[in-house]
């Protein structure tokens, strides 16, 4: 185990705080074939990046808006399956509600609807690919959550489980924790992870001395969060 400190957190969403894995792969494995794409391949591109960029990649030629549109409708209908992940709601829970924020390639439409389908708290200051121009694995996403909050990239920790999440927020200047749940542990380091967790369940914010945990909406003192992390074995 080993102590880290930062101002707050940035939290992907799918893969770190949610499990949708199932419902993504469903649609846009139907989208493929539709298309007469390889499955397969369309599914793992298009996991931790913008509908979007992956519409415009594989037809290019193509309504890219309507095609976008389509994928959301079919997303935000398929929820079976959508829960969330290991320690996501005790970790949200005993954050201060001013030092986190999920920052998403979901559309905002998209991201509320399965934040609440797991039963998650929704964060005030969401940050979806409605809100960025260049997604993940630009550094935007994160500099826009980071600023959200009032805090340097710097001085913040990037939760992410796909190498495009993890060089977003390293490009954007953050340390950052990722979680095995989407690929394996040496592709996450050779993306530049800083630490390399299973969930949020390794992950615990340490009191400070002679004060307990603030539950998550009060607002936090000013000082720095200290996260234990429990590194596999």
């Amino acid at each position: 185990m080993i102590q880290i400190q930062c101002e707050a957190l940035l939290f992907d969403m799918d893969g770190v705080l949610i499990n949708s894995t199932p419902a993504v792969a469903r649609v846009w494995a139907r989208w493929a074939i539709e298309r007469g794409l390889n499955p397969e391949e369309v599914v793992a591109r298009a996991h931790g990046r913008p509908s979007l960029t992956t519409v415009k990649e594989y037809l290019p030629d193509a309504d890219h808006a309507a095609e976008n549109r389509e994928v959301e409708r079919r997303e935000i209908a398929d929820l079976e399956g959508v829960v969330p992940l290991p320690g996501a709601l005790d970790l949200l829970s005993s954050l201060p509600e001013d030092r986190w924020t999920i920052v998403t390639s979901c559309t905002r439409a998209l991201a509320e609807v399965r934040i609440r389908a797991a039963g998650l708290p929704l964060p005030k200051k969401l940050v979806t690919s409605n809100d960025i121009t260049n997604g993940k694995p630009h550094p935007d996403p994160y500099l826009k959550g980071a600023s959200k909050l009032g805090f340097s990239p710097s001085d913040c920790v990037v939760l992410e489980d796909v190498p495009a999440g993890v060089r977003s927020g390293k490009a954007a200047g953050a340390k950052v924790i990722a979680f095995t749940t989407t690929v394996e542990s040496a592709v996450l380091r050779q993306s530049g992870a800083d630490w390399v967790l299973q969930s949020c369940a390794d992950i615990a914010l340490a009191a400070p001395a002679g004060r307990t945990r603030r539950p998550h909406h009060l607002r936090s003192n000013g000082k720095k969060l200290t996260l234990s992390l429990h590194l596999p074995g």
